[in-house]
């Protein structure tokens, strides 16, 4: 196999990388805070759907639960012919914990500009560093 079929079979590698590149440069050059969230919540589903994919298998894997296992097993049971639930289960939990950020970080949103009227970072840093009047 030579180098570009290595690189084309390995698509779905290329599209997690370029979607955390797209995520990370929303939240370092935004300097929208709305922008910067919707940066890192693309950061995050990279991540996500990275872990999903790694939990795969080709070749007819299926879910591991043997079946007709509750009386005595007759033959040797073979991990390679089931998938790996964990990296699913664990991005479930992500997926929970990254709405209630995404929540938590629109609510403050809200706050920011109910205080400051802007929602650019450089605009907000500029009342800030103001002297009081």
């Amino acid at each position: 196999m030579g180098t570009i079929e290595f690189i084309i079979g390995k698509y779905n590698y290329w599209v997690y990388i370029i979607l955390m590149m797209v995520g990370f440069y929303a939240m370092i050059a935004k300097h929208n805070l709305v922008k910067k969230l919707i940066g890192m919540n693309i950061f995050q589903w990279a991540i996500i759907l990275y872990y999903v994919s790694i939990g795969s298998k080709k070749g007819g894997a299926t879910i591991p639960i043997i079946q007709n296992g509750h009386g005595e097993v007759t033959h040797a049971i073979e991990a390679a012919q089931y998938l790996n639930p964990l990296p699913h289960v664990l991005m479930l939990t992500a997926i929970v914990v990254g709405v209630s950020t995404t929540g938590v970080a629109l609510a403050l949103i809200i706050m920011i500009y109910r205080r400051f009227h802007t929602l650019e970072e450089d605009e907000i840093i500029d009342i800030l560093r103001a002297p009081n009047k």
